[in-house]
């Protein structure tokens, strides 16, 4: 059975000519082998002489004292998921905005899903007392 020719894109693709993976895998070797010798050479010449002051954690200044662990309280969390929510949500929407002429009656259907849906989340958190930020007293 005799071989079959290769298709032109193929025959170039290890051509140094052709833009391909050759040309890629160069690249791929010179920018390793220059991140191998500058680290290499950042840690030999770079100069070590810890001290306390050195292993001390900078805050601006600030000496720290006592521990960094920090409890944070619940409501700080839910206003930054609420954050992401309707930051993407934003996104979304300002990107259909933009293209709201070309995508017709098909992405205005879309797009009122997608607020719909964003609209039933927020009575649904509302519900649960998510928009809750003072303290709760519980009904008897």
């Amino acid at each position: 059975m005799p071989m079959q020719p290769l298709p032109m894109a193929e025959a170039n693709a290890l051509s140094p000519w052709q833009p391909g993976v050759f040309s890629l895998s160069i690249y791929f070797a010179a920018v390793l082998v220059l991140t191998i010798v500058l680290l290499a050479l950042a840690t030999w010449l770079g100069e070590r002489r810890p001290s306390v002051e050195k292993l001390r954690a900078y805050e601006s200044g600030i000496i720290p004292t006592g521990t960094a662990r920090l409890r944070l309280p619940v409501p700080f969390f839910m206003v930054a998921i609420f954050f992401l929510i309707f930051d993407v949500e934003g996104a979304y929407i300002f990107s259909w905005a933009v293209a709201c002429y070309d995508l017709g009656w098909k992405g205005w259907s879309q797009i009122s899903f997608f607020i719909a849906v964003l609209i039933l989340g927020l009575i649904y958190i509302w519900r649960k007392g998510g928009l809750e930020w003072g303290p709760t007293f519980k009904k008897r």
